[in-house]
């Protein structure tokens, strides 16, 4: 059974981070891509708040940079899902693609989250094109513009309130009579000027065509009476909230109630030592590319040390 000495499961920022600093450390680490190669980035068009890219850079083209500069350094990136995972006794044993089998001295989990979306097919044909599901990320495309956002809690009204900042006017659209999110951003939302809560309303269609066009209006209807309302947007911004992935850990590592990896403050350090985690995967306040490459660097500095304590 091959042996290696640092295992990374994820490509986002994190992922390949951790690897630029495994690999300078001579770690040897092998990333298993997954089943995004690149993670969330990779459905981002315009990526601008990165430090170092001036004039701004493509998601996907992005995650190639990091890629690129993992294996200059000699990381091994392969294909392929990690399936099941042992950590009972170090050195620990994966299961990849549920054929193949390696053992690892040191885990380094960068798997992310997945925005939850509504499942409605225009999601999918305008993801990019004026459909996003961060508005930290994508706000500074729509200033002086017109958004619409979906969801009734704290994500849904902070990102509603951030983008009143910048937009001309925001459309919340909330399913039931009432808000799920805190009194303190409830009150925020209200006294917004330029934002405006409608109740009782769902999307029923996001208009626009992908390129140039992109999203033009949202058709909402009131799940009461029926009627139908089209609200003018250039935006559309889902903040429904977001699932990490975590499943494969179930049983062996501390999660919160949402499903995030709890990792010792100040430190990438699982409850069980030799596995680490990094990015989105353990942050669902920060949710940035630069967060998260940030705790991909400390991740492996955290492997390394580990490893060195154990010669």
């Amino acid at each position: 059974m091959e042996k290696i000495e640092t295992l990374i499961i994820g490509s986002g920022p994190a992922g390949y981070t951790a690897a630029i600093y495994a690999a300078r450390a001579d770690m040897k680490p092998v990333l298993i891509q997954g089943l995004q190669p690149g993670g969330q980035l990779t459905t981002t068009t315009d990526v601008d708040n990165y430090p170092g890219y001036k004039d701004g850079v493509l998601g996907p083209e992005m995650m190639e940079d990091f890629k690129a500069q993992a294996e200059r350094f000699g990381t091994d990136t392969r294909w392929g899902m990690v399936t099941k995972v042992d950590f009972s006794n170090r050195p620990f044993k994966i299961e990849i693609d549920e054929t193949t089998n390696v053992l690892a001295e040191t885990v380094i989990i960068a798997t992310g989250a997945s925005a939850k979306w509504l499942g409605i097919d225009d999601e999918k044909r305008l993801n990019g094109y004026g459909v996003s599901a961060c508005a930290t990320c994508d706000g500074f495309f729509y200033k002086g513009k017109d958004v619409v956002v979906v969801g009734a809690g704290d994500t849904a009204a902070e990102e509603a309130t951030y983008l009143a900042k910048l937009c001309t006017k925001v459309t919340m659209l909330v399913r039931k009579d009432k808000m799920r999110a805190s009194k303190a951003m409830q009150h925020r939302v209200f006294n917004t000027e330029n934002l405006e809560v409608l109740f009782n309303h769902e999307t029923k269609s996001i208009n626009g065509e992908p390129g140039k066009v992109g999203v033009e209006s949202v058709t909402a209807y009131n799940n009461i009476n029926g009627k139908e309302t089209v609200i003018p947007a250039s935006g559309f911004f889902v903040a429904i909230g977001h699932k990490p992935n975590t499943d494969l850990f179930k049983g062996q590592l501390d999660m919160d109630e949402n499903g995030y990896l709890i990792v010792e403050p100040g430190t990438s350090k699982t409850k069980i030592p030799g596995v680490f985690a990094a990015g989105d995967v353990a942050d669902h306040v920060y949710r940035q590319a630069v967060t998260s490459a940030g705790t991909g660097c400390m991740a492996a500095l955290d492997a390394e040390r580990f490893l060195a304590s154990k010669l």
